[in-house]
């Protein structure tokens, strides 16, 4: 009997539910106060989702994400950091699960996800500066980029 694999327990269905996945992360992005991008992300593993975040201030700040001029405030979370934090918090453990981001992660974010053990990074929007995913090759992390539109799956 074929053992499963760990990072893609849904065989090979795998690319339909990571596009479910993402759909969710989609919807889940628009929790986000910011008006000048809103970004989802959800973390699963085992099948399950173990922790979600979107853009946005820190806990007990104004959810205004930008300045007078228009610009993200400095202090801003990335959804991905949210997520992460969400997990640190909790009982549940990130490491060998797939991270669903509806934006590439930034290079800070990419740091994050390699320390917190994600080994599968799934997203469908291209961020403008493609640093972080660099690094999340270098760190041997799978990257999968879903193009819901146009029904493109591209490992990375």
């Amino acid at each position: 009997m074929k053992k499963p694999d760990i990072l893609k327990p849904y065989g090979d269905k795998q690319p339909v539910f990571d596009k479910r996945y993402l759909e969710m992360a989609l919807i889940w992005a628009k929790n986000s106060y910011c008006k000048r991008r809103q970004v989802g992300a959800l973390i699963v593993k085992d099948k399950m989702i173990i922790s979600d975040g979107y853009n946005g201030t820190p806990a007990g700040f104004e959810n205004v994400c930008e300045d007078e001029n228009g610009l993200t405030k400095p202090y801003v979370l990335h959804a991905e950091a949210n997520a992460i934090t969400k997990v640190a918090k909790s009982n549940n453990s990130s490491e060998n699960a797939t991270l669903y981001v509806t934006s590439s992660p930034c290079m800070e974010c990419s740091k994050l996800i390699i320390q917190s053990g994600i080994k599968r990074v799934v997203y469908c929007d291209i961020y403008h500066n493609t640093d972080g995913l660099h690094l999340l090759k270098r760190a041997g992390i799978e990257i999968v980029y879903v193009d819901l539109e146009k029904d493109i799956y591209e490992i990375q």
